[in-house]
């Protein structure tokens, strides 16, 4: 009984002891998932926290360099200085000395880094004109129209500017989309199996080609007018004319222009007779003396033959 009573107090021991490590394993286990919770948790909101502070130093640091927001994804730059600007310009200056003024200019132009693209000269006298066309990069435009004004007096200026921001766009899409078809176009001529396809395939690549190359002619055409701006430049001598001047209406001014047709008739009329005076002399002269002639012979009556009596008719007498 007694080694009975031994055996049962040391089986209960054993399950007591079993119990309290089965209890003890699962606090830890509640504990290290709690842990882990508010360690995820609390990572979490750090990431939150950071993000915005992120953005809003980036928007911070966007908005001291001075760039624009843009309101969403894919808005386009609307700089000034991102547009797509043709500038044009015309202007008519009064030099002492046209030749001297147009190596003044092309000096102007050399130092903006454009160039001469046309010359055009009158005369070498104090009426002398020369026309010179202007190629300059757009950011030197303004200085070099201000530094040619000042070569004499200016008599006239105009200025024009194009924005060609939304043709270059397009033609950029247009010309990603062109390449994409020939590349398609391509990609088929090189899975053709027939004749029929090969021949179809080659012209549609060869008519792709062609589009594709006229808009990046085109492109390269905008983009030359948009770097390099156009000033086209008068130069005028002391004695030279004026522009042209605005038209006039009025009683007056009907009155001088119709005294100047009659007096442009009149010398057209002179002008025809004076070629026809020759003529009239030649045939003229011999005319009028066959007439006299013959207008005097029918008043002499001793130049007209006489004319002869018819002799007479015996009459017949019958017989008594």
């Amino acid at each position: 009984m007694t080694t009975m009573g031994a055996g049962m107090d040391i089986e209960a021991g054993r399950r007591h002891g079993a119990l309290l490590a089965a209890t003890a394993l699962a606090a830890a286990l509640a504990l290290t998932g709690c842990g882990a919770g508010d360690g995820g948790a609390r990572d979490t909101a750090g990431s939150a926290a950071e993000a915005p502070a992120a953005n809003g130093g980036g928007a911070e640091k966007d908005s001291a360099a001075g760039a624009p927001q843009a309101a969403g994804a894919g808005a386009p730059d609307l700089r000034i200085d991102q547009r797509a600007i043709i500038y044009t310009g015309t202007m008519r200056v009064q030099v002492d000395d046209v030749d001297v003024a147009a190596r003044e200019v092309a000096a102007v132009v050399t130092r903006a880094g454009g160039f001469i693209g046309g010359d055009q000269r009158r005369s070498a006298e104090a009426d002398a004109v020369a026309e010179l066309q202007l190629r300059v990069p757009a950011a030197k435009f303004a200085g070099a129209v201000e530094e040619i004004a000042k070569l004499g007096r200016q008599q006239s200026r105009e200025i024009s500017t194009q924005d060609a921001t939304e043709e270059t766009i397009d033609l950029d899409a247009r010309i990603t989309s062109q390449r994409a078809r020939v590349d398609s176009a391509r990609r088929l001529l090189a899975r053709a199996t027939s004749i029929t396809d090969l021949v179809s395939l080659e012209n549609e690549l060869g008519r792709r080609e062609a589009d594709l190359a006229s808009l990046e002619a085109k492109k390269r055409r905008l983009a030359d007018l948009t770097a390099l701006s156009t000033i086209t430049v008068s130069l005028a001598g002391p004695a030279a004319k004026t522009t042209e001047e605005k038209a006039e209406t009025g009683f007056l001014v009907g009155l001088k222009g119709g005294w100047a047709a009659f007096v442009a008739s009149l010398t057209v009329l002179l002008t025809v007779l004076g070629a026809l005076l020759p003529w009239l002399v030649a045939l003229g002269v011999p005319l009028a003396v066959l007439l006299l002639v013959l207008r005097r012979r029918r008043k002499d009556p001793a130049l007209v033959a006489p004319v002869s009596a018819p002799p007479p008719v015996p009459v017949a007498r019958s017989a008594p």
